[in-house]
């Protein structure tokens, strides 16, 4: 007779493992954090070892990539997954006593804390994995700031941040609001393509943008200097429109800034070319080259015209622009001014100008701001926004909890360390077009 042996119920054996959490093994094997275990375990030698150090950093790592934002909730998922558990490291045959109280991981944090360094260390050795992955990883960059709120405690190094919006209704007027926060704010470089980060620091609410943004730059030059080489283009807003950075980030780093300028003339609105002699070319608080073509008009609107941008120069350096009646078939009523000039040549193509970058480094760019070229490269803007918005929402810094700007570092530092890892590890697997893609426990 045939005995059939009976199987334990819900044995892990008789049970394939789901998908993310093989994905989040994945992850969790791909950082580099021999040194960082390493440290700990010196640090804890000689000692009982009821919770091992390397369950503990796995879990704060899976707390970040499945975006709980509270240890709390860290705590109650590893006491209902038990798949969660293994991949962390506990003993499986504990079962959810093997699960740490939460007094384990404040004093584990705090523990972390004191390893920073090694932290910062990991995430510059992940973008290095991934610029070699990704060949064009760097290649257009875009840099902002945003809040990093606290919430419930009120520590003594955190501060009340002001931010202002601008924002155009139909009838083209500009509306500015303002958002304020308590906490700190996180100065960020990315790649805009990929959505990833290459640089950061976290500052005090009321540090200004633009003082952070060639420091990133050149953190980035110094750390990863194979992904700044490639480095073309970078975008930001008006918040780092300053003269001196972007001629720096041209000149000494090869980089096109796309940072439109903010309008500043507010009393002199069109400014001469040429201010030693008298001529029909002007120049607009936001770098707008245009020609008077109707000098009796008191509507500024009507008496100017942009004149027709015809591109960078290189080799001297200059902006070329064309004449605006010539380029779209206006009527010009300046034409005899425009004539008296010297030198100036008549033809169907109509008057050139050339505008030195040297003009005004702010106003004037290699790719002239008030174009469509500028403004088409500008949109890759836009995915510094979705990747602040993942930091919040999908690696849990919208509801993080901190005491101190040490704490907060460290919890960003893990989030971008999450969002790195994971990546690297869903482009490993071949699998690049999943590379955004929210880590979920099954």
């Amino acid at each position: 007779m045939s005995i059939i042996p009976q199987l334990t119920l819900f044995s892990w054996e008789e049970f394939d493992r789901s998908a993310p959490i093989v994905m989040l093994e994945r992850t969790l094997d791909a950082l580099p954090d021999e040194q960082l275990l390493e440290a700990l375990a010196r640090k804890r030698k000689g000692r009982r070892e009821r919770y091992p150090v390397v369950c503990l950093w796995r879990a704060f790592m899976a707390c970040a990539l499945l975006g709980h934002g509270t240890r709390a909730a860290l705590i109650a998922e590893l006491r209902r997954n038990a798949e969660l558990r293994c991949a962390c490291g506990f003993e499986r045959a504990l079962g959810e006593s093997a699960v740490p109280p939460a007094y384990v991981f404040s004093r584990f944090a705090r523990k972390l804390q004191r390893h920073q360094a090694l932290i910062n260390a990991m995430f510059e050795k992940m973008t290095a994995r991934l610029g070699d992955l990704l060949p064009d990883l760097g290649q257009h960059l875009a840099a902002d700031s945003k809040a990093l709120v606290v919430r419930e405690r009120k520590p003594a190094d955190a501060q009340v941040g002001v931010k202002t919006y601008e924002s155009t209704d139909e009838s083209g007027a500009v509306r500015k609001t303002e958002v304020s926060w308590f906490g700190y704010k996180l100065h960020l470089l990315i790649d805009s393509r990929h959505e990833l980060p290459l640089a950061w620091k976290v500052t005090e609410a009321t540090r200004a943008d633009s003082p952070e943004l060639m420091p990133m730059v050149e953190h980035l030059e110094a750390a990863q200097p194979v992904i700044h080489a490639r480095a073309n283009q970078l975008a930001a807003d008006k918040g780092y429109d300053d003269g001196s950075d972007k001629a720096d980030l041209y000149d000494n780093h090869g980089i096109v800034p796309l940072i439109p300028p903010r309008d500043l003339a507010k009393s002199q609105r069109m400014q001469p070319l040429d201010e030693k002699r008298s001529d029909t070319i002007y120049i607009g608080p936001t770098g707008e080259v245009c020609c008077k073509i109707s000098p009796f008009e008191a509507d500024p609107a009507k008496a100017f015209a942009a004149m027709q941008f015809q591109g960078f120069e290189a080799d001297r350096q200059t902006l070329k622009f064309r004449c605006p009646a010539a380029a779209f078939a206006l009527e010009c009523k300046n034409r005899e001014a425009c004539r008296c000039k010297p030198r100036v040549r008549e033809g169907r193509h109509g008057r050139v100008v050339r505008v030195p970058l040297d003009r005004d480094r702010r106003l004037f760019l290699p790719v002239h701001a008030p174009s469509g070229g500028f403004a088409r490269a500008y949109k890759r803007r836009t995915a510094i926004e979705r990747v602040n918005a993942r930091l919040d929402r999908v690696h849990g810094l919208e509801w993080a909890l901190v005491n101190s700007r040490p704490a907060m570092e460290q919890r960003v530092s893990l989030a971008l360390l999450a969002m790195s890892a994971s990546a690297c590890a869903w482009i490993e697997a071949k699998r690049p077009e999943q590379m955004r893609r929210l880590l979920q426990a099954a």
